[in-house]
């Protein structure tokens, strides 16, 4: 069995686990705005947003990486 797969779905398990036990509103201030959110759909902007910043520094790294390894050829 790939064990990257069962390690992503027990993580994301205990994730909708930690977020379902989270619903109660929160406020957040940030700068000059205030508003407020569920802590549920805060914990899931910020899950997206991890997973967009690991997706973008991966691409870099794989662009940079294909860079290099074609100016040494």
């Amino acid at each position: 069995m790939n064990y990257k797969l069962l390690f992503s779905s027990i993580l994301a398990g205990l994730v909708v686990i930690f977020i379902i036990q989270n619903i109660a509103v929160t406020e957040i201030k940030f700068l000059f705005w205030k508003f407020a959110m569920s802590r549920s759909l805060m914990f899931f902007f910020l899950l997206l947003v991890g997973f967009v910043i690991g997706w973008l520094l991966n691409s870099y790294r794989r662009h940079k990486k294909t860079s290099y390894n074609l100016s040494q050829k």
